[in-house]
């Protein structure tokens, strides 16, 4: 099959309005599009898609730019809790790991779980060192310590993901500690909500797509959850409230924004798509 040509952005609205899309604002529209990439917008107009690769019946522009501005707005809400988490995560294994093995234990195979690839993860702090050698801090340990770097230096160049990677591999009375730390039922609960966490700060990092997104894991759920927890974004937000350390700052601050964006957005998105129960205030509260 041959690669589609471009087309303009008039071309661009005329394909959208074809499906059947109601354009209200034609020169809004096309201001739009010059913002947003086409084949990015296009992801949001599948809850309105057809079988025959037309639109439902009274869809609206409008409409599926209010859901993108949903997406936009709830990715800027979200992105903040995730860093949270993930500094506080960062903070804790470097103690830990630090106070129980040393400072430079994590380049001793023998301190992780059999499940680790310890030759894999020596030769990727290499490469992050490298890749950040220009770095004041590398540059002062490369100069100054012969380029070794304690655990709570090279964690700083270790991603969510790999920080997650690094969690997995510890010996599993390690992780069991770490969990306790973060109030999470078992170290189990805690690799999925880790997991979870990275799926969720990669979407928000990219920009992708979160309204009516299957989101690629299902975390697992605590007991004293009201609901079975899914791989919609509602259950990734319960797993914020989890893994989130202050409780206060959680109910005074991101509660009441996150309420203040679903009635912003009120009259675009279905809190369905999103798995969004009836009660979803009560159980993130």
């Amino acid at each position: 099959m041959e690669i589609k040509p471009p087309v303009d952005y008039c071309q661009q609205l005329e394909k959208i309005a074809k499906r059947g899309c109601i354009i209200d604002n034609e020169q809004e529209a096309l201001e739009f599009l010059k913002r947003v990439n086409y084949y990015r917008l296009t992801a949001y107009f599948l809850p309105f898609k057809t079988e025959d690769d037309k639109y439902i019946s009274g869809t609206h522009f409008s409409q599926v730019v209010g859901i993108y501005q949903f997406d936009h707005d709830i990715r800027r809400l979200l992105f903040p809790v995730i860093e949270e988490i993930e500094l506080a995560l960062r903070a804790q294994i470097a103690y830990y790991h630090g106070h129980r093995y040393g400072a430079l234990g994590y380049l001793d195979g023998a301190n992780f779980s059999k499940r680790h690839n310890h030759e894999n993860f020596l030769e990727h702090i290499e490469k992050e060192k490298e890749h950040n050698r220009q770095q004041p801090f590398v540059q002062h340990h490369n100069e100054k310590y012969s380029g070794q770097f304690p655990i709570w230096v090279i964690i700083e160049l270790f991603s969510m993901g790999e920080l997650s990677l690094f969690y997995a591999d510890m010996k599993r009375a390690d992780q069991k500690c770490i969990a306790k730390l973060f109030s999470a039922p078992s170290d189990t609960h805690m690799r999925s909500w880790l997991k979870s966490l990275t799926i969720l700060r990669n979407f928000c990092a990219h920009y992708s797509r979160l309204y009516d997104a299957n989101l690629p894991g299902v975390p697992r759920t605590p007991k004293d959850v009201d609901i079975q927890l899914g791989n919609k974004l509602f259950d990734y937000i319960v797993v914020l409230k989890l893994l989130y350390c202050d409780n206060i700052s959680w109910g005074n601050s991101f509660v009441p924004r996150l309420c203040a964006v679903i009635e912003k957005y009120g009259e675009f998105i279905e809190l369905e798509r999103i798995g969004f129960p009836p009660d979803w205030g009560k159980i993130i509260a």
